[in-house]
């Protein structure tokens, strides 16, 4: 028997309520609360459920950092070389050598020493276009994956367009990779949750709908799964709660003179080598990285006049959360339960870089939500998305700049511990060996272990 991992992004107890296919899970099993990691971010607790340790051990202090070395804000980076510490199935395998593992769609994919994997990879053309396409492991199976399924979905998997049809793609790939390889531990992805519960909150009507539209998406995975007796872990990484403020933080630092900018043909960009302080946001966290330690209790104080700053993490601070490790800046801004934290540093959008009014997650120095919508003070922008699409398909070189730059529209967030535990990750198994009402994200590496060791004595 194998044992299949679903990651379920946003997944809650009050998301549960709209997908009974994804409860009969449990029907036989348990659900369980499930304690995060801050901060509660993708590639955080995606690398503490494999390692089971925290970020200040495993160095995934977000979805991005600065790159001290290098003089970069890196965001959405994929080596898999970044995650420090033993994996899930590195320890499988010393008992279990022939140990078979699929990876689909999981972050930090490239280069992980797994049997399969399937992640996003788009063709990045030198006229500066992106194609869809997707990186596998066996290299072919992105061919036979591309012929039955088409192309990878990528502007549907991010940006104004990201919708169900991504997560039915992956989907119908782990069916696929299922039944061609049999593989021992599959862990699979499966963003649709988190679209809507952003763009609208997690109490929208929207929010409903989408989690009716994933479980519907999932009954034929969790037939088959049920019909090949697989054990089904179901977890996810955190919650999504209602926001109502961005929190402009670089500009604060800007405004103070701390943070400055440099300029290329009238658009301002982020100047990390001089900057006396910057952040690199990330929903309700922000990594403040500060050059001078004698800037510290100035910056300190800034952030916590800002409105919308709960908290601001020193060294001592971030060690006591797991979080104080190299990578980390040398403060840490928690947002309050109302807030998120924008990257912008412009104060005039006039001069903002065209980078920020289109989908580009490698290249703004934080995340961007507002990349989820098409600008609504914009009238034209549907009939310029269309026309911008049809260049595209023509091999054309062309901009998609459709992204507002007014973040109000965003209406939740994650990042910060929740405040309850509705708001918090579940975990859900089909077997109820090693049943337990709550679990730690550190804890999922050792519990997976056991799934692994029960399937194969079964």
């Amino acid at each position: 028997m194998s044992v299949v991992v679903l990651d379920v992004v946003g997944l809650t107890p009050r998301a549960l309520a709209d997908m009974p296919h994804l409860r009969s899970v449990a029907e036989r099993g348990f659900t369980a609360g499930l304690d995060t990691v801050l901060p509660a971010v993708t590639c955080s607790v995606q690398s503490t459920f494999l390692t089971g340790r925290m970020p200040a051990e495993h160095g995934i202090v977000g979805n991005g950092w600065y790159d001290r070395d290098m003089g970069e804000v890196a965001f959405w980076r994929q080596s898999n070389a970044l995650v420090q510490g033993e994996k899930v199935w590195q320890t499988a395998r010393r008992t279990r050598p022939d140990l078979k593992v699929a990876n689909i769609c999981w972050w930090y994919a490239m280069g992980a020493d797994v049997d399969i994997t399937i992640t996003p990879r788009p063709v990045y053309h030198y006229d500066g276009r992106k194609s869809p396409d997707c990186y596998t492991v066996p290299a072919g199976l992105r061919d036979s994956l591309t012929a039955e399924l088409g192309p990878f979905p990528l502007f549907d998997y991010w940006g104004p367009k990201a919708g169900i049809a991504s997560s039915r793609w992956i989907v119908d790939a782990t069916r696929r990779v299922l039944a061609d390889h049999d593989p021992d531990l599959t862990f699979v992805y499966l963003p649709h949750l988190d679209y809507d519960l952003q763009r609208h909150g997690p109490n929208a009507p929207q929010a409903r709908t989408a989690a009716r539209e994933l479980d519907t998406a999932l009954a034929p995975l969790l037939d088959m799964l049920s019909a090949r007796g697989s054990t089904v872990v179901v977890l996810s990484e955190y919650g999504i709660t209602e926001v109502r403020r961005p929190v402009d933080i670089n500009r604060a630092l800007r405004r103070e003179g701390l943070l400055n900018v440099y300029t290329q043909q009238g658009m301002e960009y982020l100047d990390p080598w001089t900057s006396r302080a910057f952040a690199t946001p990330d929903h309700q966290m922000a990594h403040v990285y500060v050059a001078d330690p004698g800037d510290l209790p100035r910056v300190r104080e800034l952030l916590l006049k800002t409105e919308g700053v709960e908290q601001v993490l020193d060294r001592k601070d971030q060690e006591r959360e797991g979080l104080d490790h190299a990578r980390a800046g040398e403060l840490v801004a928690v947002a309050s339960a109302d807030s998120w934290f924008t990257y912008y540093y412009w104060l005039d959008d006039e001069r903002a870089p065209d980078f920020a009014r289109g989908v580009e997650i490698h290249r703004k120095p934080g995340y961007d939500p507002a990349e989820l919508f098409f600008d609504p003070a914009d009238p034209l922008v549907m009939a310029r998305a269309a026309m911008t699409m049809a260049k595209f398909k023509l091999g054309i070189r062309t901009a998609m700049s459709v992204v507002p730059t007014d973040p109000s529209c965003v209406r939740g967030s994650h990042g910060r511990l929740p405040d309850h535990p509705d708001d918090g990750p579940v975990l859900m198994c089909s077997s109820p060996a090693h049943a337990r009402d709550r679990f730690h994200a550190t804890e999922v590496k050792e519990f997976l272990l056991s799934c692994l060791d029960d399937a194969a004595g079964s």
